[in-house]
């Protein structure tokens, strides 16, 4: 059968660099750091006392005041994200949309990990005797988030989520994707959000030594490809895509931002934390995702990176682009924007893919930030942008994401041409 063409006809965004697509691409290319001290909770007894929070949100620019306290932080930033998308790409109470064409494939690694540690601490705290919420589990499961999009918007469609810990957000972008190209929906709200700054989330990750320490300096604490990374800063937040077959989109007269045009999948095989040491399952789905767009690896010009800035990983996707894609390796801007949003786990894919599309949209590349001295075990001729944003054509981006488990999803997202 012949497969349909796919569109990005609507972003939102929710991201500790801004509330909204234009203040987080703002924050990107000018190399703004998202990190400062937790102000979730008390953080002071920590070895990890800062994260890339989101500022400034206020639930009720979007639910009323009574609905807030059902629905949990990590469903909030996706609702908000989603519905900038939504109103972005003029699909809510349009006449000409069919909803029951349209979709939402939403993701969460953690889902409402608030209200878990919530619940589970008052219990604890008492005699014995539970009382818990009657919104306790509602509120909690990961796929509620695509529910809340869904019901909001009367969007009777396909509608489930994904979880593959920080791959998940990209791995719903392939489903949406398939899903479009198939011709099983015209339109779907498609991205992930994640709301895990909470004293069980960072406590849990640095039981795994996966966090950065640099409680004396958090807005460098991020710093990919640097010699003297040691580990990643969590974030939190949330984005949004819509994803949208492409004669429907020109029939409504859509704005189209790019064109997707292919999602890799593979799995590492090796370890359920760290990366396989010579990126075999980070070269297979960047291959992957390179046949299944039927392009050749000349044809990308950016990669936004996994990159967490960690020892192991970012020298194992290093070797990776590598084996990919050669001499064209040293042509390609290679940046990870997680140096100045934090790694927000499942959102991550959703937040980078925005990154991606908007860099080939404006011709510019985002930076990695906080290089301050080389890493010998890393190529020194790759174009890694350090510190600086670059201006260049991009035809063509593609994006990483990899999770515990050993999952891995990569993206392509090309400049649209018509």
């Amino acid at each position: 059968m012949q497969l349909k063409r796919v569109v990005v006809t609507g972003l939102g965004a929710i991201t500790p660099l801004g509330n909204n697509v234009q203040d987080y691409w703002t924050g990107l290319i000018n190399g703004i750091s998202g990190a400062g001290r937790i102000t979730h909770f008390d953080p002071s007894k920590f070895k990890t006392q800062f994260a890339c929070e989101v500022k400034g949100f206020n639930p009720e620019d979007y639910f009323e005041r009574k609905e807030v306290k059902r629905v949990d932080l990590f469903s909030q930033y996706g609702v908000a994200s989603a519905h900038q998308a939504v109103i972005d790409a003029n699909i809510s109470d349009n006449p000409v949309i069919n909803k029951e064409r349209v979709g939402v494939i939403w993701a969460s690694g953690i889902g409402g990990l608030f209200t878990f540690q919530e619940e589970c601490f008052a219990y604890a705290k008492g005699d014995g005797t539970p009382r818990f919420n009657p919104f306790f589990i509602p509120k909690m499961i990961s796929d509620i988030c695509s529910g809340h999009i869904s019901i909001r918007f009367g969007f009777r469609g396909p509608n489930f989520s994904v979880v593959s810990a920080c791959a998940s957000s990209t791995n719903a972008l392939i489903d949406a994707f398939n899903y479009i190209r198939l011709g099983k929906a015209d339109i779907i709200v498609t991205g992930g959000s994640e709301a895990a700054c909470t004293e069980s989330g960072i406590g849990g990750f640095n039981a795994l030594q996966a966090l950065s320490t640099r409680n004396d300096s958090p807005e460098t604490a991020s710093r990919p490809f640097d010699k003297d990374r040691d580990g990643f800063v969590l974030g939190e937040g949330s984005g949004a895509i819509i994803l949208e077959e492409y004669e429907h989109a020109i029939k409504r007269g859509a704005k189209i931002y790019a064109e997707m045009v292919g999602g890799g999948m593979s799995a590492d095989a090796y370890h359920i934390t760290a990366p396989h040491p010579d990126g075999i399952g980070a070269r297979n789905v960047m291959n992957d995702a390179l046949n299944d767009a039927g392009m050749t690896a000349a044809d990308i010009d950016y990669i936004n990176v996994h990159g967490t800035s960690t020892p192991l990983g970012d020298v194992a996707e290093t070797k990776a682009i590598l084996g990919v894609f050669g001499e064209h390796a040293y042509k390609l801007n290679i940046s990870s924007t997680k140096s100045m949003t934090g790694h927000l786990l499942g959102a991550a894919g959703a937040i980078e893919a925005i990154a991606s599309i908007l860099a080939v949209k404006e011709g510019i590349i985002p930076p990695t930030i906080n290089h301050f001295t080389d890493d010998p075990e890393l190529d020194a001729n790759l174009n890694f942008t350090f510190n600086t944003a670059q201006k260049r054509e991009v035809r063509a981006a593609l994006s990483n994401t990899f999770g515990f488990g050993g999952h891995n999803a990569s993206v392509i997202f090309k400049k649209y041409n018509g």
